[in-house]
C-alpha cells in the first residue's frame, strides 16, 4: 500500500536531472575532440573546432593542411569560414569558438577579427599558443576585439590525443629511415 510519505511533494521535479548537459563546455569540447580525432586517422595533426551560437553547433572542422595542400586550412580557420557561411555575416558577435589545442596566432588574429565571443580550449601550447601561452593576441588591448578565454576543458583528453600523434609519428619516420637503411 502506498502513503503520502512515498509520494513527493508536488514542487519536487517529477523527472531527474539529465545526465548530461548538452550546453556545458565539456559537451561542446567533446564535439571537437571528434572532429580532431577525424584529423588522426586523415593523418593531419589532430587538432578539431566547432563554433556555437545560440546553443547550436553552426560550424565543425578538422585540421586539413596536408589533405588541402593550405597553411591555412587551420581547423579554426575552417570552422571560422563554414560559420560565417551559415550566419552570412563576417561577424561572429553571439558565438563561441572550442577548439582542441589553443589557437597559434594566425587562427587567433581571425578570432579577434571576426569577433567571437569566448573562445574555450584544451591543451595550452606554451611554445606558440596566442591565446596566452606563448602571448594572448585574444585579449590584446591594442587590437578593436578582446574575446574571453576559457582554457583545460577536456585537456588531458586533448593532449593525449596529441601525443599519440606524434609519438605514432616519430614511430612510422624511424620505421622508413631504418627501412632505407637496411636497402
Amino acid at each position: 500500500m502506498v502513503s503520502d510519505a512515498d509520494i513527493p511533494p508536488a514542487s519536487a521535479p517529477r523527472f531527474p536531472e539529465p545526465m548530461i548537459d548538452l550546453s556545458s563546455d565539456r559537451h561542446f569540447m567533446a564535439e571537437a575532440l571528434r572532429q580532431a580525432q577525424r584529423a588522426f586517422r586523415a593523418e593531419e595533426v589532430p587538432i578539431g573546432a566547432v563554433i556555437v551560437h545560440e546553443g547550436r553547433i553552426i560550424a565543425r572542422a578538422f585540421n586539413q593542411v596536408e589533405l588541402l595542400h593550405d597553411a591555412t586550412a587551420h581547423a579554426e580557420m575552417l570552422a571560422l569560414t563554414q560559420a560565417q557561411s551559415t550566419l552570412g555575416d563576417w561577424r561572429l558577435t553571439d558565438c563561441d569558438l572550442y577548439v582542441t589545442k589553443e589557437p597559434c596566432p594566425m587562427c587567433a588574429g581571425a578570432i579577434v577579427h571576426c569577433r567571437i565571443r569566448r573562445v574555450i580550449f584544451g591543451c595550452p601550447d606554451a611554445k606558440g599558443g596566442a591565446a596566452g601561452g606563448w602571448i594572448n593576441l585574444l585579449q590584446s588591448g591594442v587590437l578593436n576585439h578582446q574575446a574571453a578565454i576559457t582554457s583545460d576543458v577536456l585537456g588531458e583528453d586533448c593532449l593525449a590525443l596529441l601525443r599519440s600523434f606524434f609519438s605514432e609519428a616519430r614511430s612510422k619516420a624511424k620505421a622508413a629511415r631504418e627501412s632505407a637503411d637496411g636497402e
